[in-house]
């Protein structure tokens, strides 16, 4: 079937906005990172559970807008308006991290200069579609399933859980999918509270540890996800958008829980937030209402730049990183300036390459996949 022909559903704008406050939080996360000493003092301390929260709504908007539609298309149908979707500001990602590859060379990675040309635009090439590069291939050192551009490792689950969805989870009863999930969030809580760290931060290096890791915090949310758009019943709810965007933030800003001598407690802070709160951020946003044209404009502003800000904001901020090891004894009040061109370019660089790039691509996917 032609699935041009499958028409757009209504969005949740609500939604669309919290994904942007949530990727705005990554990027601030991403720039206080090299600014702690370890895992325990990091300002923005939990801004990587952002990433669980995406996956959360991925699963919510894939069930919204697929579940009732496969008698109209096939799984190959369903692939082409993912990679529609996901590829071209995945390949804008890695180009740009390509291009600012060499201008890194730092302290912290000494060997950039070293690696030759073909072996990073080999590794680049790999990065176009999302499968993850052996460790034999870490031009960056920092033992990166994408070197070039980090953050891809979550796209790569991202992938993953679509390929399951479609080939057969998306098959499964309310009954079956509740006792998959119930599952799910028994080896997450496993996994948050007796990881060495206290946390559920991983899933970027391509080892059995860390794709323990990445698998554990994608069949969660994601299929959780999926769970919710299958039962809600969203209610009528009144300023949901500035309600969840703090619940959010809160989250997402919370100091460290528990110290170094009781790290299971921060394990368990972090089950509660994906488990429950997530969730019920997600149902509270399905159910919010729009009032104002001004909040409609910026929930559709935070909504459309969020997956641009994902991809694009990482190349930058490894110049910042390699500042920051360059300088040793940055404190925060000396980084923040910098911090602050860091975060208002990757908007900026956003907004751009949504505009001039990934609406146009994927306009033009549309007529040739069609």
């Amino acid at each position: 079937m032609n699935h041009s022909n499958l028409s757009a559903k209504p969005h949740y704008p609500i939604l669309d906005g919290l994904r942007g406050v949530a990727a705005i939080i990554v990027v601030t996360f991403h720039l206080t990172e090299p600014l702690g000493t370890g895992h325990l003092d990091i300002l923005v301390n939990h801004g990587y559970l952002a990433v669980d929260f995406f996956f959360l709504l991925s699963g919510f908007v894939i069930g919204y807008a697929y579940d009732d539609r496969w008698h109209k298309m096939s799984i190959g149908t369903f692939f082409k308006r993912r990679m529609e979707r996901l590829q071209p500001m995945l390949v804008l990602g890695m180009t740009l991290g390509a291009i600012g590859f060499y201008f890194t060379d730092s302290t912290i990675w000494p060997l950039i200069h070293t690696i030759p040309l073909w072996k990073m635009l080999l590794v680049m090439l790999i990065g176009y579609t999302v499968l993850p590069v052996p460790l034999s291939m870490d031009i960056r050192g920092w033992q990166e399933m994408h070197p070039l551009n980090s953050v891809g490792w979550s796209l790569f689950f991202e992938y993953i859980a679509n390929i399951l969805y479609a080939i057969g989870i998306r098959k499964l009863s309310k009954t079956a999918l509740g006792i998959l999930v119930l599952i799910a969030a028994i080896a997450l809580a496993h996994l948050a509270i007796t990881s060495p760290a206290g946390d559920v931060s991983g899933g970027w290096t391509l080892n059995l540890e860390q794709l323990r890791v990445g698998i554990t915090r994608t069949m969660f949310p994601f299929f959780a996800g999926l769970l919710l758009s299958r039962i809600a019943k969203p209610i009528r709810i009144k300023h949901a958008f500035l309600w969840c965007s703090l619940m959010i933030a809160l989250v997402l800003y919370m100091p460290r829980i528990g110290g170094a001598e009781h790290l299971w407690m921060n394990g368990l802070y972090e089950s509660v937030c994906i488990i429950i709160v997530f969730p019920l951020i997600v149902y509270l946003g399905a159910s919010g209402l729009v009032h104002t044209q001004t909040e409609r404009r910026i929930c559709q502003f935070l909504g459309d730049i969020s997956y641009p800000l994902y991809l694009v904001h990482y190349p930058l901020v490894y110049f910042y990183v390699a500042w920051i090891s360059n300088h040793k004894g940055v404190t925060i009040v000396q980084a923040w300036p910098y911090a602050l061109l860091i975060l208002t370019g990757s908007i900026i660089l956003a907004y751009a390459s949504l505009k001039w790039y990934d609406e146009p691509v994927r306009k033009w996917l549309r007529k040739k996949l069609g």
